[in-house]
C-alpha cells in the first residue's frame, strides 16, 4: 500500500491507497514543535483505529511547503513505517512539462495538483486550493503546467482583518444571508464571503481571456465547496486533488 502526505502550512492530509482505491484518509495538526516519535505514535494510533497497518505500507510519497518539518517526518517514516519516502521535488518525473521561470520556486503541492488535474480532468484546466494560501495553477491542453496566481487564503485574510484592527471583532467564515450588513459581524463575513468570491470570479476570467479558452476548473481544499457553492467559475470540487497527485508521481517514478 501507498501512503501519500500532503503537509501545509495548518494541516497534514493523508491518504492510504491500494493501487487506484483510497482506503483511509486523515487529516492532522502541522505543529512544528512535534517530534518524529509524537508524529509516529500519532499516525500508529491512527492506523490502529482505522484497522491497517502501517507494516502494510511499501511505500510513502510526500509533498511540503514546510521545510523545517521535512527532518522531522523523515525520520518518523524511517523509525514508524521502516520505509524511507520519496520527497516531491525539482527533477522528479511527473509526467508533465512545468514552464516556470525558475521550477525550484514552484511548491510541490502545486506539482500534485496540476498532474491529478489533467489526469482527472483533461487540459486547458485551472485548479484552485483554498489553503492558507489560495493558490491558481493552469495545465494547457498538452499537460504544461504554464503557471498561475497566489493570494491570501480566505482563513488567513479574516484572521489578519481581525489582528491587525484594534475594535474589529474576530468572527467565524460563513455566508451571510445579505451582502449589505446591518451588524459588524455581517458587515465582516459579506467583504470577505462575497469578497473572496468577486476574486476567485475575475482571476478565472482574467486566465480564460489569456489561455483564449473556456477552459474546466477544479477546486480543493478546505474552503473549496463552500466558494463552489457561490461561485459560478467553479465546475469540479475534488477534496483529494493533491493526494491523487501524488499516487500518480508516485507511479510515474516506480
Amino acid at each position: 500500500m501507498l501512503f501519500t502526505m500532503d503537509i501545509g502550512n495548518t494541516n497534514i492530509k493523508t491518504a492510504l491507497f491500494d493501487g487506484k482505491q483510497m482506503l483511509k484518509y486523515w487529516r492532522v495538526s502541522t505543529n512544528k514543535i512535534c517530534t518524529s516519535d509524537e508524529f509516529g505514535i500519532l499516525f500508529e494510533r491512527l492506523f490502529t483505529h482505522g484497522g491497517v497497518s502501517m507494516s502494510d505500507v511499501d511505500g510513502i510519497i510526500i509533498s511540503s511547503v514546510v521545510p523545517t518539518i521535512n527532518f522531522t517526518i523523515e525520520h518518523m517514516c524511517s523509525n514508524y513505517f521502516h520505509r524511507t519516502p520519496m520527497f516531491v521535488v525539482p527533477g522528479i518525473r511527473t509526467g508533465i512539462n512545468i514552464k516556470y521561470e525558475n521550477p525550484r520556486e514552484l511548491g510541490s503541492d502545486r506539482i500534485a495538483n496540476a498532474v491529478s488535474a489533467f489526469d482527472e480532468y483533461g487540459g486547458p484546466v485551472i485548479y484552485i486550493d483554498f489553503g492558507t494560501a489560495t493558490t491558481f495553477g493552469v495545465v494547457d491542453e498538452n499537460g504544461s503546467f504554464l503557471g498561475g496566481a497566489i493570494c491570501p487564503g480566505i482563513k488567513l485574510a479574516s484572521e489578519a482583518l481581525g489582528n491587525g484592527t484594534a475594535k474589529l471583532p474576530r468572527f467565524e467564515l460563513a455566508k451571510p444571508e445579505r451582502v449589505i450588513g446591518r451588524t459588524t459581524l455581517a458587515n465582516l463575513q459579506s467583504g470577505m464571503f462575497y469578497g473572496y468570491v468577486g476574486l476567485v470570479t475575475h482571476l478565472v476570467k482574467k486566465i480564460r481571456q489569456e489561455l483564449g479558452v473556456n477552459a474546466q476548473v477544479v477546486a480543493t481544499g478546505g474552503m473549496a465547496q463552500m466558494m463552489a457553492e457561490e461561485s459560478k467559475v467553479i465546475d469540479h470540487v475534488d477534496g483529494l486533488l493533491t493526494l491523487k497527485g501524488l499516487r500518480l508521481i508516485w507511479e510515474r517514478n516506480h
